[in-house]
């Protein structure tokens, strides 16, 4: 019985220690992640100038066959010289087209027909295109549609060697060092929320000392929209509270958060 009794005591405080708060920079009380998807036009039109007037800092997800790559590569640069992350979203940003809202998936892009070796290339390729891009070799990932096989097995571990971090998961906040699971990394779809649900969602974080990641769209246009007013009442608060939240890129972020829980 003496014998347990100490198991169990030494596992509880084994438990608490792993368990720390984090601590971010400057005394912060939460970490924000703003994550753009798709390489859309509204996000260079108005997103990454509304950032950089507010010094604030953002990771965007850019598939490579986005249209505004050829067009406005410059202005990716530009971009990434500015401090935010380009993050890898794949070439061609496939789906599984299985499930209700999927008729969009073309079906050569249909995860469901291809292998997970066929989509590991085409990862791994974006990484490289990307790096033309920015010069970089440390960045993150978004699964497109968050769909994490290829003809129903898994694709996305064997690609972990390549990236600091998956944004892969559902919902929800990571408050503590036992919680954090690099590679599957909630994330908040924001999709027609207003300004107040936004600040409510990072006020939430600073509340626990979180880390919170909001995944954005389109921004005043084009799909699965926030309206540019919600969009600019968020940056706004972020920006007039920094000594409450850290708002950094994705790969800053989850580089500091894995230094404090040593993986």
């Amino acid at each position: 019985m003496h014998k347990l009794l100490t198991a169990v005591v030494g596992l509880l405080f084994a438990s608490a220690a792993a368990a720390a708060p984090f601590a971010w920079p400057q005394g912060a009380r939460a970490a924000v992640s703003l994550g753009y998807d798709d390489g859309l036009a509204s996000q260079l039109d108005h997103v990454v100038p509304a950032l950089n007037a507010r010094g604030l800092r953002a990771s965007f997800y850019v598939p490579i066959n986005s249209p505004t790559l050829p067009s406005r590569q410059h202005e990716w640069k530009a971009a990434a010289a500015a401090g935010h992350e380009l993050g890898n979203h794949s070439l061609f940003h496939g789906c599984s087209a299985r499930g209700p809202g999927r008729d969009w998936v073309l079906p050569h892009r249909d995860l469901d027909r291809q292998t997970p070796a066929e989509v590991q290339e085409h990862v791994v390729a974006a990484n490289t295109w990307l790096q033309s891009l920015d010069g970089r070799t440390r960045r993150t990932f978004t699964p497109p549609c968050l769909d994490l096989t290829a003809g129903g097995q898994d694709f996305v571990t064997a690609l972990q060697p390549h990236f600091v971090a998956y944004r892969a998961a559902g919902p929800g906040l990571v408050s503590d060092t036992a919680q954090l699971k690099p590679y599957a990394m909630p994330v908040y779809f924001v999709e027609g929320m207003s300004g107040e649900q936004l600040i409510a969602l990072v006020e939430q974080a600073a509340a626990q000392g979180a880390l919170v990641s909001l995944l954005f769209h389109g921004v005043g246009a084009e799909h699965l929209s926030v309206t540019r007013e919600a969009h600019d009442q968020l940056l706004d608060h972020l920006a007039r509270h920094k000594d409450r939240f850290w708002t950094d890129s994705f790969v800053n972020i989850m580089e500091a958060a894995r230094r404090q829980a040593g993986r």
